[in-house]
C-alpha cells in the first residue's frame, strides 16, 4: 500500500508531495546544480525509528561550471572532467525562462560541453520572451563552435517547451552550425509570446511575436487566425488546461502552414519527446506533425518519436518529485496543470533520459 502502485526502485522519490500546498515545484536549492539530498525515516509499530539519506548528483566529480557572459551571452558552461575534445550540448529553457543549469550538468556529466543559455529572465537578458531577436542565439552558436571547438565540430540542440519550438526553429535557420535536435515537449509551430509576453505590449501582448529575426517578426499561429480564441483558457475552470485553446488555432490551415517551421531544413538527427496529456499544448501531436513533415521531405538523417501515454507537459529527468500537476506559472502568474499523472510522468522522466542519451550517442559514435 501507498501513493502509487506497482513495484518502483525510486517510487519514494517521485511520490513526494509537498507538506504545504501550491509549494513550488522547484526541488532544487538556489545553486542549481548542486547535490539532491533526501533524508528516510522508517517509524516501527513500537515507535522506534531507522534513518537513512540519499544523495542525488547532478554534476559527476571532475565536472566544472563557469558563467558565460562573452559577447553578451547570458548563461553558464559545464565541462565534463578530462581535457576533450568534447562533443556539445546547447540547453534552452521553456516560457519560464532563466538559465537550465540541472539538465546541462547532466549533459556534462555524461562527456558532453554544455552551455545552458538564458535568453529571458536571466542577467542581461529581458524579463519576458517577446520579441526576442534570434541572433542571439546564432551568436551564442558561434561562440561555441570558436571557444570550445567540440569535437567534430558537433553541436546539439537541446530544448524543452517554448525550448523545444526553439531548437527546431534554430536547426532550421542555422543548419550549418546545428548537429543534431532534441525537443522535449516541442512545438510544430512558431507561437506567439503567450503567457511569457510582455505586458507592457499592451491587451493583445500575449498575441504578439515571440520571435525577431533579421530585424522581422516570424509569422506564428495566432497571427491572422480564424478560428484561433483564447476563451477555453480564459473562461475555463482552474486549473486551466493551455492545450484547449492552442487547440482552436489548429482549424485554420492557412495560419498553422504559415507559422510552420521549416524542419526539413535541419541539417542532422531529430529526437521529439511528447507527452499524450500534456495540459500546455498538443506536444504529441504536435510532435507528429513534425515526423511527417520530415518523412514527407525525405529528410536523411534518423527521427526518433518518444510519446508518453498518460504523461504530462513536465517532463524533466529522473527520480524527482512529479505529483505537483498544477503550477502558477512564473511569468503570467495565472494557475494552470500541466497535464499528466506521477506514475506516468515518473516513467516519463527515466525512459526520456534514456532515450536522449542514447540518440546523442548514437549520433556522436562516428565522430574524429
Amino acid at each position: 500500500g501507498g501513493s502509487y502502485e506497482g513495484v518502483s526502485a525510486m517510487g519514494l522519490l517521485w511520490s513526494q508531495a509537498p507538506e504545504q500546498p501550491g509549494a513550488p515545484r522547484e526541488v532544487f536549492g538556489a545553486e542549481l546544480a548542486a547535490p539532491l539530498a533526501t533524508e528516510f525515516t522508517l517509524e516501527r509499530a513500537d515507535g522506534t525509528r531507522l534513518n537513512a539519506s540519499m544523495v542525488q548528483q547532478l554534476a559527476a566529480p571532475g565536472v566544472t561550471r563557469r558563467e558565460v557572459r562573452e559577447r553578451g551571452l547570458s548563461g553558464t558552461l559545464f565541462l565534463p572532467a578530462g581535457p576533450g575534445p568534447h562533443p556539445a550540448v546547447m540547453v534552452l529553457n521553456g516560457s519560464g525562462g532563466g538559465i537550465n543549469e540541472p539538465r546541462a550538468a547532466l549533459y556534462a556529466s555524461h562527456g558532453y560541453a554544455a552551455l545552458a543559455l538564458g535568453y529571458f529572465k536571466s542577467p542581461g537578458r529581458s524579463d519576458y520572451i517577446s520579441d526576442t531577436h534570434l541572433e542571439y542565439f546564432e551568436t551564442a552558436l558561434q561562440w561555441m563552435h570558436e571557444a570550445l571547438k567540440p569535437k567534430g565540430g558537433f553541436i546539439a540542440l537541446s530544448g524543452q517547451s517554448r525550448g523545444g519550438e526553439l531548437v527546431l526553429l534554430l536547426g532550421s535557420l542555422f543548419p550549418e552550425m546545428v548537429s543534431a535536435v532534441i525537443g522535449y515537449v516541442p512545438s510544430a509551430l512558431v507561437h506567439s509570446a503567450q503567457n511569457a509576453c510582455d505586458p507592457a505590449n499592451g491587451p493583445d501582448s500575449r498575441n504578439g511575436p515571440a520571435w525577431i529575426f533579421r530585424g522581422q517578426p516570424l509569422p506564428h499561429q495566432w497571427e491572422d487566425n480564424r478560428t484561433a480564441t483564447w476563451a477555453p483558457w480564459d473562461e475555463g475552470p482552474e486549473p486551466r488546461r493551455h492545450t484547449q485553446a492552442m487547440l482552436t488555432a489548429l482549424g485554420d490551415e492557412q495560419a498553422v502552414e504559415r507559422a510552420r517551421i521549416r524542419v526539413e531544413r535541419i541539417n542532422g538527427p531529430v529526437m521529439l519527446l511528447s507527452a499524450t496529456d500534456d495540459g500546455s499544448w498538443p506536444s504529441s501531436l504536435y510532435s507528429r506533425m513534425v515526423s511527417e513533415r520530415l518523412a514527407a521531405h525525405g529528410h536523411p538523417h534518423p527521427v526518433r518519436h518518444l510519446d508518453f501515454e498518460g504523461a504530462g507537459h513536465a517532463i524533466v529527468f529522473p527520480y524527482v518529485p512529479t505529483t505537483q500537476l498544477t503550477y502558477r506559472h512564473p511569468v503570467s502568474g495565472r494557475l494552470s496543470t500541466t497535464g499528466g499523472a506521477p506514475a506516468a510522468n515518473a516513467h516519463a522522466d527515466e525512459a526520456s533520459w534514456a532515450g536522449v542519451r542514447e540518440f546523442l550517442q548514437q549520433a556522436t559514435s562516428k565522430l574524429t
